[in-house]
């Protein structure tokens, strides 16, 4: 379990630091370089809008690859997407500006980024289930985190990729050259986990499945006429972590640094900060979910969003670091409080045949309501004005609150509370 967990955490931190290493150059360098001839705000709503592209596509890997997972394993699954989404983000680093090619740039960034999306909509259904299949029920929220590490360590990789080169590079060098490194980087490490998931062995409930002959054969057709409504609810109740996330990691920045005048290496340091906080709190959580159940801990991750995002718009707004951090600390440990447990919850919402589908589109499709769109709405309701942008804590706590009632209708999973439930009298 360990060396599973650990192939599964390094995969997943090498494929979120490819996506993530977009959304900060998105926030800081992106616009100008391709969107030369947009205003600054236009500029930055055209850069998030490759960003958001990633995410339309999460949904359409999760299709093509659940497809492979479910008809011929979730282990080519990991290969296949890791493989695709560092070739797609090595390539934007070679791409050239506006400046040099014209249109074809920005098109050639919103095709590469589509490529990474597409790839990773496929990681997470392969790397979760290779470790909820294997692990002990007993313990299965503990093993499944592990791969919910991996996204705070790639940001913490891309990130700390970004802020060693704007503080040690001049703005002139870092706009010209210095914010491709980390993308070219991106190629090294998709090659050391490729070479680390090539010794894996398949989970044992696909090849019970194999060996019985039950796999499905089309599963997305499946998931559509017997699950559409789990679907649905899942996407819906996990919606207002992306939009956390991606208020606190994507949107902050811009922010922070175009309209508080706060200096990017600052934010990048106090959102680095939190997010480091919130991947060491992660496995504690699972365990929480291992002893009381996967759906409190997503009730009160989902309450704690909505009483928080009005004073985390506040602190931000204030320009100082440690009130910052800890608006941003706040957010995030409210969002992994749902985040560490959906890794065995959402599997375990699914049957086997279907899983690796069923799954991922739950989770992937949240990621397009909450992911895709957070950022472009954020910086709009945030446009002009001086005070306090409470427009985007108002849009962020009715999210929160309509994720609270999807997962207010999605069953309790706990193994030991499921098989009580199911030997119970009628």
């Amino acid at each position: 379990m360990v060396r599973l967990a650990t192939a599964s955490l390094v995969g997943t931190a090498i494929e979120f630091f490819d996506f993530f290493v977009y959304g900060t150059a998105a926030a800081l360098v992106l616009g100008p370089l391709f969107f030369p001839t947009f205003s600054p705000l236009a500029g930055t709503l055209a850069a998030f809008g490759t960003f958001a592209i990633g995410f339309v596509a999460r949904p359409l890997g999760s299709v093509l690859f659940g497809h492979v997972g479910d008809r011929y394993g979730r282990r080519p699954v990991l290969f296949a997407s890791l493989l695709l989404t560092g070739c797609a983000t090595v390539a934007v680093g070679c791409v050239p500006t506006y400046e040099t090619i014209g249109i074809a740039a920005p098109l050639l960034l919103l095709t590469l980024r589509f490529l990474q999306g597409l790839g990773l909509g496929g990681e997470w259904g392969g790397a979760v289930l290779l470790t909820a299949e294997h692990a002990p029920a007993n313990r299965r929220a503990l093993w499944a985190s592990f791969p919910q590490i991996g996204p705070a360590v790639g940001f913490l990789l891309a990130n700390g990729v970004m802020l060693a080169l704007t503080a040690g590079l001049s703005d002139a060098d870092f706009r010209s050259w210095g914010w491709r490194v980390p993308f070219w980087a991106a190629g090294v490490l998709a090659a050391a986990g490729l070479l680390l998931r090539s010794s894996l062995a398949e989970t044992p409930q696909f090849e019970e499945l194999s060996a019985s002959g039950r796999r499905a054969s089309a599963p997305l057709t499946e998931i559509v006429r017997d699950h559409w409504r789990l679907v649905l609810l899942t996407a819906g109740a996990l919606a207002v972590g992306y939009a956390v996330f991606y208020t606190v990691s994507t949107w902050a920045l811009a922010y922070g640094t175009e309209r508080l005048g706060v200096s990017s290496t600052v934010m990048l340091t106090c959102v680095m900060a939190a997010v480091a906080v919130k991947g060491a709190a992660t496995p504690f959580v699972a365990l929480l979910a291992d002893r009381w159940g996967r759906r409190p801990l997503c009730l009160a991750g989902c309450a704690a969003s909505a009483l928080w995002m009005f004073p985390m718009v506040a602190l931000l707004h204030t320009a100082e670091p440690l009130l910052m951090f800890l608006g941003f600390l706040g957010s995030l440990l409210a969002f992994i409080t749902m985040f560490a447990v959906i890794a065995a919850y959402l599997p375990e919402l699914y049957e086997p045949r279907v899983r690796c589908t069923g799954a991922a589109v739950g989770y992937n499709l949240a990621g397009v309501l909450g992911g895709a769109l957070t950022p472009i709405v954020a910086t709009t309701l945030s446009d002009g004005g001086s005070g306090p942008p409470w427009g985007v804590a108002a849009y962020l706590t009715v999210v929160a609150l309509i994720s609270l009632g999807c997962f207010a209708l999605l069953p309790e999973t706990l193994p030991a509370r499921s098989e009580a439930v199911e030997a119970a009298p009628a």
